[in-house]
């Protein structure tokens, strides 16, 4: 399997979104209930560090950043996200995918990406435990979902190379 990790195109939007809504359908991905249109996430989102996974040149799966902050003195600070599609999952995609978001977020001068992963997602967790994330604690009872209070794992990753 050859996965090529590229930046992310406005093109590569309608495979963006349908990995996005097959993760909504996990129900363990995201509070989000729909995906937005392009123009709402990409107003949300950094211009930097927007990356797909191709395999064999269709888009299988896609990370990104979002500011956690306006404020100047948080602007080395992003929330990460990433998501894999149905068809690629387990094969390894996921850690050459976020590996390479946080490389690219560093040459950004990012100094430190956190993420937010709902406790049932283990997969996710350990995936970001293997790129260098560590749980912070967990923010009970958060958000509800479908009426049901769900707890988020808060987790950071801190670049050992900006802002040392």
């Amino acid at each position: 399997m050859d996965v090529v990790i590229d930046v992310m195109q406005p093109e590569d939007w309608p495979a963006v979104r349908a990995i996005y809504l097959e993760g909504i359908a996990t129900k363990n991905a995201t509070f989000e209930t729909d995906a937005p249109e392009w123009e709402k996430w990409d107003s949300s989102h950094l211009k930097v560090c927007r990356l797909v996974a191709r395999l064999d040149g269709q888009v299988v799966g896609w990370a990104a950043l979002s500011p956690v902050s306006s404020r100047r003195v948080y602007a080395g600070v992003a929330e990460e996200s990433i998501y894999i599609s149905e068809v690629a999952r387990g094969q390894g995609v996921g850690k050459k995918l976020l590996n390479a978001l946080i490389e690219a977020s560093e040459q950004a001068g990012i100094w430190t990406l956190q993420t937010g992963i709902f406790p049932e997602n283990e997969i996710s967790i350990r995936l970001h435990e293997r790129c260098g994330f560590r749980v912070l604690g967990v923010r009970e009872k958060i958000g509800q979902m479908d009426g049901v209070w769900r707890d988020v794992v808060l987790m950071e990753r801190r670049s050992r190379v900006v802002g040392v």
